[in-house]
């Protein structure tokens, strides 16, 4: 006789809910992870009283009222919306890049006007299969972008020159532009 309906691996948030869901329905499921904790990447630890995010900081948004419900049921949410800018020079940069972003840096009004700069910045580099974090964020994104809000930041985070990042740090296939 079997013991468990399900074995479900990781006990993030998919694995939680979905053995929480599958137990509703009158299942078993054995939830196996290789951390010695539960929660994912967005585990937290108290440390001396302090609430700490394990894995770096979490955000939880949704736009679906039934999401947001349902996940209100196990935790208190914020109603927190994120709102990063990037500074370079002194001058403040919206974050993810969008229309501001380039209407401040390139003095431009249009989406088109943006995809053709990008574009033309892009083709520019000569960057066809990059090998690192600097030629992913050229390739995707051009050398304005890549300058003004890429390098910086990334220099900081990661404590190394951009061009030293190789392998995880640089699979990505896409920089976050919106052009609205």
């Amino acid at each position: 006789m079997k013991e468990y309906d399900y074995l479900i691996v990781g006990a993030g948030l998919y694995g939680a809910v979905m053995a929480h869901e599958l137990k509703k329905k009158g299942k078993k499921c054995l939830v196996i992870d290789r951390r010695d904790h539960i929660a994912g990447n967005i585990y937290c630890e108290d440390i001396e009283g302090i609430h700490v995010h394990k894995y770096g900081a979490h955000i939880f948004h949704t736009s679906d009222k039934k999401i947001w419900d349902y996940m209100n049921q196990f935790a208190e949410f914020n109603n927190y919306i994120n709102s990063p800018v990037a500074v370079y020079k002194d001058e403040l940069y919206n974050l993810p890049f969008n229309m501001n972003t380039f209407s401040k840096m390139w003095n431009i009004r249009t989406p088109q006007e943006a995809k053709e700069i990008i574009e033309k910045q892009r083709k520019e580099t000569g960057i066809t299969d990059p090998q690192n974090l600097e030629e992913q964020a050229l390739f995707l994104g051009g050398r304005d972008i890549y300058e003004k809000l890429i390098k910086g930041y990334t220099e900081k985070q990661w404590g190394k020159k951009v061009y030293r990042t190789s392998g995880i740090y640089y699979q990505t296939s896409a920089i976050p532009i919106c052009l609205r």
